[in-house]
Order: C-alpha cells, then structure tokens, then sequence
C-alpha cells in the first residue's frame, strides 16, 4: 500500500505557541522508517517552509505553499513576486473605508509580523517573501470583512480563514494541490491532518482525515466523516494530537506490524 501524509504546519505539526515539532518525533520517526512520504501543506512562504522541510530530512517531497496557491517541486525556495504584486495592488485600489481594517504583511515591517505572529525575528522576515498570497489581520467588524471579501471576490481573489489570519489569494487550495501531488507520488492512500477552515477542503479530500484540536482559533465545526469514522479528531492538540493520532492510523493501516 503506498500512502502518502499531508500536514498543515502551525497548530498542527507545529506547536502553536513555540514552533516546536518536538512532540511529534515518534510518528515522524516511523514514517521515515516506512518511508512514507511526508508533504508540508501550508500557509507558510517557500522560503519559510524550506528550512523546515530541510529539518526534517524531506527534500525528496513536493510542498504545499502559501495555503496551496502554489506547489513547489522538492529543492525549490524561491521564485517570481509577480501575482503578490497584483494582490497588493488590488488591495490599493479598494475604497479606503474597506481597505483600512484589513493590515497584512505587506503593511507590517518585519517586527509587526513577528509579533503577531510569535516569530523569531528572522522567522518574520522569510514569511513576508510572499509570492503568491497576502495574509493580514481583520480589524473590523464583521459586516465589514463581508463586504471586504464581497469586493475583492468580484477581482477574483477569494480570502480563506485560517488558524490566525484571512488570508487572500487568485485560488488554489491545498486539496488541489494534494490531488496533484498524490497522482505523481503513486499513492493508493491519503492522510491528511490540519486545524483550521483553510485545512477543511484537503482533510475532507483524504482517504483518512485528522481534525487537530485547535485551542487559539477558528476551529472546524463537526465534519460528514465524522460520522463513518473517515474523519477523526485529537484529544491532544498541536504536534502531541498530530503523533497519536498518525501512529494509530498506521497501526490500523497495518503498517506498525512487527515494528519495535
């Protein structure tokens, strides 16, 4: 059976406050015993995921970046700004009055986002190498963020929630994205893992799905596979919830049988 894993980062592979996939090391250990592919999908810039992809020994593996706006073939962490560009301008040309409560990275210096990110310094910088989508922070009202959405739809830029931020891009989804990937990667079984909205589509998607408990944002309302047992949900939360829960689907995929 080839199975191939895909996981969103912060808040579900990463810790939520520190970063730290530390928690996790068991599951990760035993997917590169079993060689089971492992693909990084995330919100997170081509230039932050590479030195965590290079961490983790998966430069062998595609990424999912910039919440599947973008795939990148393995080894690659860097590229054209063009389609940034034109979210940014979009965004200038916006009344002012939809504009103002809408801050994202591209309006923050690289201490701002540290901050509202929990970043190192160095971290911030690398996550506003954007190519392909804008993050930024909402601080308006909700009728507010409806018409801001509302506005920037008729320019075909959609805005997806995700664990901390409304995120606006020209499409792609990490399912797409997975799709893709899976196809070329020869996989007869999927897992997906992920905490937020933006992961909804790609954990719905999967042969077998992981909702992880999520305790600082948007969560995921109760999902139709829930139900049949596609679906399941973590106690834990972050990286803790992320290694129970990989290591009993691989013992229920048969893949852990005779292993120490």
């Amino acid at each position: 059976m080839r199975l191939v894993v895909f996981t969103d980062l912060d808040g579900t592979l990463l810790d939520h406050a520190s970063y730290s996939h530390a928690a996790a090391a068991p599951a990760l250990a035993a997917l590169a015993r079993l060689a089971v592919p492992l693909v990084l999908a995330s919100s997170k810039t081509v230039a932050e995921i590479a030195p965590l992809q290079a961490e983790l020994n998966l430069r062998g593996t595609p990424v999912i970046a910039e919440n599947g706006a973008a795939r990148c073939p393995p080894g690659e962490t860097g590229g054209s700004a063009a389609t940034y560009a034109r979210l940014r301008a979009a965004l200038a040309a916006l009344p002012q009055p939809l504009r103002a409560p809408f801050t994202g990275f591209g309006d923050m210096s690289d201490r701002e986002v540290a901050e509202a990110t929990g970043l190192p310094p160095a971290g911030a910088a690398l996550a506003r190498q954007r190519q392909f989508t804008e993050p930024g922070l909402w601080g308006g009202t909700a009728a507010g963020e409806a018409a801001f959405v509302a506005a920037l739809a008729s320019q075909g830029i959609a805005a997806r929630r995700g664990g901390r931020f409304l995120t606006l891009s020209f499409g792609g989804t990490k399912a797409g994205q997975m799709a893709g990937i899976a196809r070329d990667l020869g996989a007869e079984v999927t897992l997906a893992l992920g905490d937020a909205p933006n992961d909804r589509e790609m954990i719905e998607a999967a042969d077998h799905g992981v909702v992880i408990r999520n305790d600082h944002g948007t969560g995921l309302p109760p999902l139709p596979g829930e139900a049949t047992g596609r679906i399941r949900r973590t106690t834990a939360p972050g990286p803790e919830g992320w290694n129970r829960a990989v290591l009993d689907i691989l013992d229920e995929l048969g893949f852990m049988t005779g292993a120490e």
